[in-house]
């Protein structure tokens, strides 16, 4: 395929935030963990409109001016985003971080790709390495928010196409945080003037924390020499009867009735990976699910609009031979035993332990057990209600960053009820996988 041609990069600011002004938010036990890994890149993949389309929505003006001035005016409503990371580095070789909201700005890249076409991006079995390419600050990890944008869009023009590629600083937002500017975003592109959920700035910190917090680790600590070996990617899509059939049989095989839609999907996908791969009975096998500690907390709860990063982890081990041997509806029970553990007091009694003994999060660590599964993302997120104001996106895809051999990353289909499963493995796991009946049977191509 052709290459990616950028045709100008702007530094867009807002003139002052809204409401109460924000200067400096500290980062929190949820944020920190995340400094070393790379941001979250999500991007929507639209037709372009049609003339009449384009002659309402934009007058005397173009699409990418249209989304550059509808950018900035979302910016007005999300001020850290157009700031940078600050640090202070202690005598006691001990760092504290925090999010400088002093307008710096946020980048917002046009670029062109000639002869690639929607079809181009989605009729191949693996996602097209190009993909990659419709993403801005590759290869960037969260610390370098110091110097480098907190938030990026790549508007990539295709023949018949635009692609809009966001990158954001996942020390500084998570998934839920990320949907909100993006939902927000597309309304003000629509034309209007407010937001339908305004983001609470406010960080939560356990209870008897003192801030900044201080962590052991120099910038320099947190640099990750890990090296990713060869992956490829392949969007598998379940359509609503096809999870409500994955749930009925995992419910049915493990005797409950608690098992949830996604819960039943994640363990076809959990089993039918390590089924797809030649491993020893014994060696142990797992599933990191990161959840949402939104809705969880009590006394106090965290509010809707809650901005910053939530993600909780939860991981359920097994050995192979035992994941394949009681199948799928043992897997599911599991993973929803799991999750019902993750109460108001295990979430808080978690972070309290971190603060005693804080980790951060490296690619590294994900790969030392080749038979890990993490998940990502969720299909709870309105991605296809992101009308810029020429109609709903045909597709969702992922960036490059923080992939790994055994990364699941979950998005809405488009029709309502099915999800997208966006696989990350090796790529002849990858092959294995997609030839397998058992797991294609869930499978509509």
């Amino acid at each position: 395929m052709a290459e990616v041609m950028s045709i100008s990069t702007t530094t867009v600011r807002t003139a002052s935030p809204v409401g109460e002004l924000v200067d400096r938010i500290e980062l929190t036990p949820w944020d920190l963990p995340f400094l070393p890994l790379g941001p979250i890149q999500k991007g929507l993949l639209f037709l372009k409109p049609t003339p009449s389309q384009q002659e309402q929505l934009l007058r005397s003006t173009t699409i990418v001016d249209h989304l550059k001035s509808s950018f900035s005016r979302a910016l007005y409503f999300f001020p850290p985003l157009a700031g940078r990371l600050g640090i202070t580095e202690h005598d006691d070789s001990t760092s504290s971080f925090f999010i400088d909201c002093n307008n710096a700005g946020a980048d917002f890249i046009h670029a062109v790709v000639d002869n690639v076409t929607v079809s181009d991006v989605l009729d191949p079995i693996y996602v097209p390495r190009i993909v990659h390419s419709f993403f801005p600050l590759n290869g960037l990890p969260n610390y370098e928010g110091i110097s480098k944008p907190l938030l990026a869009v790549q508007l990539t023009e295709l023949v018949d196409g635009f692609f809009i590629g966001c990158t954001m600083n996942h020390a500084v937002v998570d998934g839920s945080s990320f949907r909100n500017f993006i939902n927000s975003w597309s309304e003000i592109s629509r034309g209007s003037h407010s937001i339908s959920q305004p983001p609470v700035f406010d960080r939560w910190f356990p209870t008897g924390v003192g801030c900044p917090i201080q962590i052991p680790f120099t910038l320099k600590e947190m640099q990750d020499t890990f090296f990713p070996p060869s992956l490829e990617e392949r969007v598998f899509h379940f359509t609503k009867a096809k999870i409500v059939a994955l749930k009925a049989k995992a419910n049915a095989e493990a005797g409950s009735s608690t098992i949830s839609s996604l819960q039943a999907l994640l363990a076809h996908l959990w089993v039918s990976s390590v089924r797809c791969q030649s491993i020893s009975s014994d060696q142990e096998v797992t599933c990191t699910l990161l959840i949402s500690a939104r809705g969880r907390l009590e006394n106090p709860s965290l509010p809707e609009g809650y901005f910053g990063s939530t993600v909780h982890p939860t991981v359920i081990a097994t050995t192979a031979g035992e994941l394949l041997e009681k199948g799928v509806g043992r897997a599911a029970l599991e993973m929803n035993k799991a999750i019902a553990l993750q109460t108001s007091d295990q979430v808080r009694n978690f972070w309290k332990c971190w603060l005693e003994n804080p980790k951060l999060l490296k690619m590294g660590a994900f790969m030392e057990n080749v038979t890990r599964l993490v998940t990502s993302s969720s299909p709870r997120f309105d991605m296809y209600g992101n009308d810029f104001g020429w109609g709903k996106p045909v597709a969702v895809r992922s960036g490059s960053a923080n992939k790994n051999d055994g990364k699941m990353t979950l998005f809405p289909g488009v029709e309502e009820g099915s999800i997208d499963v966006e696989v990350c493995l090796a790529p002849e796991k990858l092959v294995s996988m997609g030839e397998d009946k058992e797991f294609m049977e869930a499978v509509t191509i």
